[in-house]
């Protein structure tokens, strides 16, 4: 709120970068869920396997809490936020071409390379930056 009063306001491109985190910490509360075996893991011939990993359960729990503080810092706008998101684009960006570099096709990571881009797009246009204070 203290934001708004000195000036700054919440664009699209910001809300868009809002909801984004959302997604991202609700898709992990959903690999949570597999991971403790209440959702499936995967299907080997027809048939459904669910299994518990309380390492994988636990890390994906923090990562949920850390999109979701990130959705409230966008949403309040919060550079911290505005930080984080260009930082974790760019290094998502540089993961997927060592992964394509790698034995990965540009097709299997093809949808996750258009998401950074245009996170990465969306977090430095000016009227996004301007939003969190930065010229």
């Amino acid at each position: 709120m203290a934001a708004q009063s000195m000036g700054r306001h919440r664009d699209a491109a910001v809300t868009i970068l809002a909801v984004l985190a959302v997604v991202a910490g609700v898709l992990e509360v959903v690999d949570v869920l597999r991971y403790l075996g209440l959702l499936p893991t995967g299907e080997i011939f027809g048939l459904e396997f669910y299994g518990v990993n309380w390492l994988g359960a636990i890390l994906s729990a923090v990562v949920a809490v850390i999109w979701f503080s990130v959705a409230r810092q966008l949403w309040n706008l919060d550079p911290q936020g505005w930080m984080f998101i260009v930082i974790i684009a760019i290094l998502n960006l540089v993961f997927l071409l060592a992964a394509v570099l790698g034995k990965s096709t540009l097709q299997a990571v093809s949808l996750s390379v258009l998401v950074n881009v245009a996170v990465l797009v969306l977090a430095l246009l000016p009227s996004t930056k301007a939003a969190f204070g930065r010229s």
